[in-house]
């Protein structure tokens, strides 16, 4: 091989090493998030019933939802029954439905559930935040792209929002993409 030759390839080769790293580079993630922390632990049973969303990351799915509402009930396999209810685009307009189920894959603290409402796709839902009396509860997913604040009842106080939101902001969760939703 001649010295031209041999200078060509090596400069082909370098260019090929610096640009891969480049790909590589900006494949990965640009600021990784730490593991985002659940509460330390669920009573399922305390969990379950109805849940009123206070706020949340918009969402196609729930496009022009108003009221938007979910109910958990134990299935007899140990899973939990998913019913998300909202009204189209009023709280007096037509009721969607959307019916899943959410299995825990953390049996230790029960914080860590995947819920899917088109089998065998399952999301993660994670209970970041939870009240002490089991009157709100935060969901979100690890790589913060999802979050709702929900409560027990259609309002909640201010100032116990805010606070949620202060321990929000501290996990790393972009809380000026939160809408609040109207409810009755």
């Amino acid at each position: 091989m001649s010295k031209k030759s041999s200078a060509f390839l090596m400069s082909v080769l370098a260019l090929l090493m610096v640009n891969s790293g480049s790909v590589a580079h900006a494949m990965g993630p640009k600021h990784p998030k730490p593991e985002l922390a659940t509460v330390p632990f669920v009573d399922l049973n305390r969990y379950l019933g109805r849940w009123y969303e206070i706020s949340s990351f918009p969402q196609k799915f729930a496009k022009g939802c108003t009221g938007t509402r979910a109910t958990y009930t134990l299935n007899h396999d140990g899973s939990v029954a998913v019913l998300n209810e909202c009204n189209l685009n009023s709280l007096d307009g037509k009721l969607k439905q959307a019916k899943g189920k959410a299995v825990v894959v953390d049996r230790e603290s029960n914080s860590k559930l995947k819920v899917s409402f088109f089998w065998p796709f399952y999301g993660d839902y994670w209970i970041v935040d939870l009240g002490a009396n089991y009157e709100y509860a935060v969901v979100g997913a690890p790589d913060r792209d999802y979050l709702w604040i929900l409560s027990r009842t259609t309002s909640m106080n201010e100032t116990t929002y805010n606070e949620i939101l202060e321990r929000l902001t501290a996990k790393g969760f972009d809380v000026s993409r939160l809408e609040k939703m109207v409810q009755p």
